[in-house]
């Protein structure tokens, strides 16, 4: 298996870089895993999909304004991108200047607000806010970080449409996509439906974004990224094994946390940091189907969708995607998957 072995042909036009009026009204393709068969639908159909004991497992992780702008005392512009708040005062963050900043340096932000960079690690540099907590720095002059593909400035609108309805817990610095397509309304038919819903928290960080560069998948290393699995989601699962109901990840972060949590073959609450990483061959313990917005080419998240449903059906559906026109990437169109 090679990394090349997950690339597929996409037009610029296609990647979606607002999104649509509502946020049910994007297309659905499904897939199903075992016999490769592709159907078109729209999003809010989800519910003819879902039987009265299916079980949705949903991210609750909120994204926050992340992204700073500032500059070092020579005049050079910085772009900072929080990474993890580790202290009221203090963030790994990833940082983009013209020449990286050595510890000591100082920072001069929007609003006067001043940081030091303390020490380097890897990519991330460990950023001490002096004048304010980081919170509060965040929240009056941060933006929201928009992924790289979507290669315009952020808006107001972007502060509600790139955050789920249910988002709770603030850590994330992108979006639990698969969850953008759910409305109150759309919830709601569910609920009445008799669809079950349960709640992870994966806070999302930057490391999503960062591509394969290695020829081999398994060679790739990982980012870590912070989640929980409670004893309440641990029992809807349990509940809706019991009825003889499936268990639907929102999203491979939700994917990602559930099938961590039950490594040890038995779910069980946890949580801390996972680093899993999901390719073909990978024996899934917890999820039956999966809602997943489409991934960029040699992903690891388009290698999880592939390892969860096969190679071959993954890119013949990517393939159908792009000629039937459908909305890529985090503000684009979604996909329900089941197992294959």
């Amino acid at each position: 298996m090679r990394t090349r072995d997950f690339f597929y042909e996409l037009p610029p036009e296609r990647i979606a870089k607002t999104p649509l009026p509502e946020r049910s009204a994007s297309r659905l393709l499904v897939l199903d895993g075992p016999s490769g068969r592709i159907e078109d639908r729209r999003f809010g159909e989800i519910g003819d999909l879902l039987g009265p004991n299916d079980l949705l497992v949903f991210n609750d992780t909120r994204v926050i304004p992340a992204r700073l702008y500032g500059r070092k005392e020579s005049g050079g512009r910085v772009e900072i991108l929080v990474e993890r708040v580790v202290a009221p005062d203090a963030a790994w963050c990833h940082l983009k200047a013209s020449k990286a900043p050595k510890p000591g340096a100082l920072i001069v932000l929007e609003g006067e607000y001043r940081g030091t960079v303390q020490e380097r690690r890897g990519e991330l540099f460990l950023l001490k806010f002096r004048d304010a907590p980081v919170d509060e720095v965040l929240q009056t002059v941060g933006h929201i970080p928009l992924p790289p593909y979507i290669d315009r400035p952020d808006t107001p609108l972007d502060r509600e449409r790139y955050q789920t309805v249910y988002a709770q817990k603030p850590g994330a610095v992108a979006a639990p996509t698969a969850g953008l397509h759910f409305d109150e309304a759309l919830l709601n038919r569910l609920r009445r439906q008799g669809v079950a819903m349960a709640f992870v928290t994966l806070h999302v960080g930057a490391g999503t974004f960062q591509p394969v560069r290695v020829e081999e998948p398994s060679q790739h290393r990982m980012h870590r990224e912070w989640f929980e699995v409670g004893a309440e989601t641990v029992a809807a699962v349990a509940r809706a094994r019991s009825l003889g109901g499936r268990v639907i990840a929102v999203g491979t972060t939700v994917l990602r946390a559930l099938e961590t949590a039950a490594q040890t073959g038995t779910l069980r609450p946890c949580r801390g940091e996972t680093e899993l990483f999901i390719l073909p061959g990978f024996t899934f313990r917890c999820v039956d189907a999966l809602i997943t917005n489409f991934h960029l080419p040699q992903s690891t998240l388009l290698m999880l969708v592939c390892a969860f449903a096969g190679l071959e059906p993954v890119l013949a559906a990517y393939r159908h995607a792009v000629r039937e026109n459908y909305r890529f990437f985090s503000y684009g169109d979604a996909m329900f998957v089941t197992r294959r």
